[in-house]
C-alpha cells in the first residue's frame, strides 16, 4: 500500500496548545515555588539565628552581672563575716528600684536575715543551675508580677545567698524580637511571592510568544520570526539565534522550491511531447506487433512518471501552502458520499461493494480540492489492495464540538504493526508490494493534507485488512 508522509501521526493543534499551556504553567509555577521556598527558608533561618543569638547574649549578660555581684558579696563575707555581708545587703535594699536587683540572705530553714525579699520564693523553676520565679512589685500604680532570674550560693553554716535580677525588660525585648522576626519573615515571603509570580508570568509570556510563533511557522508561514524584546537576556539570545537559522532555512527552502517547481514544470513538456509522438507513431500503418507492444509499455511508464511527478507537485504545494491555502466550510460527509458514488462503477468492475455509512453532515473548515484529492487516494488504495468480492467501507463521524473522523476500511492484507511507522514516509513500500504498480506517494499526499488541516492520520488493523482513520480536531 502507498506510504504516507514522514513522521508519526500528530496530535490535533488544540490538544497540542492545551498540553503546551499546561506544561508552561506547571514548569514556571514550580520554579516560582522553589524560589519562594528557598528565599523564605533562608530568611527564616537568618532571622531565627539573630533572635537566638540575641537572646543568648542577653542571658549571658544577666548571668555575668549576677556572677559579678555574687563574687563581691562572697568576698565581703570572707573579709567581715555574716555581719559585714548583712550590712552590705542593707545598703543594697533599694537596688530594686534602680536596677531590678534582688538579694536575700537566709538561714538554712529559709528564715530571712537580710536583703530586699521578704521571704524565700516558693514557686521556683530550675534551669541549668539557675532559678526563675516571680515577685509582686508596684508598677504603674498597681501590683504587677515581675519575673526574676537568680542563682543560689551556699555559705558556711548552711546559710544561703540568693542573688538575682528582674528580667521583665529582657522578656519584653525578646518578645519584640520574636514579633519583628515574624513580621520580617512574613514581609520577605510576601515580597518573594510577588517576585516569583511576576517572574513566572514573564517566563510564561515569553515562552508562549515563542511557542505561538513556532506554531505559525509549522503551519507554513516561514516568514514568521521569534519575538525579540531587546532586553538582552537568554530568551533574546535564543530567539536571535533561532531567527538567523530561520532566515537561512527560508532562503534554502525558497531556493529548493523554485528549483523543484522549475524542474517539474520543465519535465512536463518533454514528457508530454514524448507521449504525443509515441501515440502518433502508433497510428502508422505497417507497425509491427512487437513495436506496438514496446510503445504501449513505454506509454504506460510515461503515464506512471507523469502521475508520480504530479503527485510530488501536489505534495510540495500542499506542504508549502500552509496558512495561505484557501479554506472554507466543507461538508466531509457530503464529499465522501459524492466520491463513493463516483467510484462505485469502478468498484463494481472488481466485484467490490463500495459502501458509505455514518453522519449525514460533518462540516469542517478546510480546502475542498485538497480534501477531495485525499479522499480519492484513500478510496483508490482500498480498491487497489482489497481482494475481489470483499467490501470497502467509507464512514464519516461528527462530534458535537466540531471534530470529525473519516475511516476507509478494506479486507486486504493490511500493514503489519511493526511496519506502520516506517511506511509513513514517502516512497516507502512493503516488500510484498514491489511488483504492484505505484510510487508510494498516495498516502503521503493524504498525510500532507491532514497536517495542513491540523489533523492526524492513523493506520490500524481492520481484522482483516487495513483501516485508515483521519481525524480533524474541533474547536472545543
Amino acid at each position: 500500500m502507498s506510504a504516507p508522509a514522514a513522521g508519526r501521526p500528530t496530535a490535533p493543534a488544540s490538544a497540542r496548545r492545551a498540553g503546551r499551556s499546561f506544561g508552561l504553567q506547571l514548569s514556571s509555577a514550580r520554579l516560582a515555588a522553589l524560589f519562594l521556598l528557598i528565599f523564605a527558608g533562608g530568611v527564616t533561618v537568618l532571622l531565627t539565628a539573630v533572635y537566638v543569638l540575641t537572646a543568648r547574649v542577653l542571658d549571658r549578660e544577666v548571668d555575668a552581672v549576677i556572677a559579678a555581684e555574687a563574687a563581691a558579696l562572697v568576698d565581703e563575707y570572707a573579709r567581715g563575716g555574716l555581719l559585714s555581708m548583712a550590712a552590705s545587703l542593707q545598703r543594697r535594699e533599694d537596688a530594686w528600684g534602680r536596677s531590678g536587683a534582688v538579694y536575700l540572705l537566709a538561714e538554712p530553714n529559709g528564715f530571712p536575715i537580710a536583703g530586699n525579699l521578704a521571704r524565700w520564693p516558693r514557686e521556683i523553676e530550675v534551669h541549668d543551675g539557675w532559678i526563675e520565679f516571680s515577685i509582686d512589685a508596684s508598677d504603674y500604680g498597681g501590683v504587677v508580677a515581675h519575673p526574676v532570674r537568680a542563682h543560689v550560693f551556699e555559705l558556711p553554716g548552711g546559710r544561703r545567698l540568693l542573688i538575682g535580677t528582674d528580667i521583665q525588660e529582657r522578656r519584653l525585648l525578646a518578645r519584640r524580637l520574636r514579633t519583628s522576626m515574624l513580621w520580617g519573615v512574613g514581609l520577605c515571603v510576601a515580597l518573594a511571592a510577588l517576585v516569583g509570580v511576576n517572574y513566572s508570568r514573564r517566563v510564561r509570556r515569553r515562552v508562549r510568544a515563542v511557542a505561538d510563533a513556532c506554531e505559525t511557522i509549522i503551519a507554513g508561514d516561514l516568514s514568521q520570526r521569534l519575538p525579540v524584546e531587546r532586553s538582552a537576556d537568554e530568551f533574546d539570545e535564543l530567539s536571535t539565534a533561532v531567527n538567523h537559522m530561520l532566515d537561512r532555512i527560508e532562503q534554502q527552502t525558497e531556493t529548493l522550491r523554485t528549483t523543484f517547481d522549475s524542474a517539474a514544470h520543465d519535465l512536463r513538456a518533454p514528457l508530454y511531447r514524448a507521449r504525443v509522438r509515441i501515440e502518433e507513431a502508433m497510428q502508422h500503418e505497417g507497425l509491427s506487433e512487437a513495436a506496438r507492444e514496446t510503445m504501449e509499455a513505454t506509454l504506460a511508464e510515461l503515464e506512471r512518471v507523469q502521475r508520480t511527478l504530479g503527485t510530488l507537485l501536489q505534495i510540495a504545494q500542499t506542504e508549502s501552502s500552509g496558512a495561505a491555502a484557501a479554506k472554507e466550510p466543507v461538508d466531509l460527509a457530503a464529499l465522501a458520499r459524492e466520491l463513493v458514488e463516483l467510484y462505485t462503477p469502478e468498484a463494481a468492475t472488481r466485484d467490490v461493494a463500495l459502501r458509505y455509512s455514518g453522519a449525514a453532515t460533518a462540516v469542517i473548515h478546510g480546502n475542498r480540492q485538497l480534501l477531495a484529492q485525499a479522499f480519492v487516494n484513500l478510496i483508490e488504495n482500498a480498491l487497489k489492495y482489497g481482494p475481489r468480492g470483499e467490501p470497502v467501507d467509507v464512514a464519516v463521524a461528527a462530534a458535537t464540538n466540531g471534530a470529525a473522523t473519516l475511516t476507509v476500511a478494506d479486507r486486504g492484507p493490511g500493514v503489519p504493526a511493526q511496519e506502520r511507522q516506517r511506511v509513513l514516509q514517502p516512497f516507502v513500500r512493503l516488500d510484498r508490494d514491489r511488483d504492484r504498480i505505484g510510487s508510494g506517494l498516495g498516502l503521503s499526499l493524504v498525510a500532507a493534507v491532514m497536517r495542513l488541516h491540523g489533523g492526524s492520520i492513523e493506520l490500524l488493523d481492520n481484522r482483516p485488512g487495513l483501516l485508515v482513520r483521519c481525524v480533524w480536531a474541533g474547536s472545543g
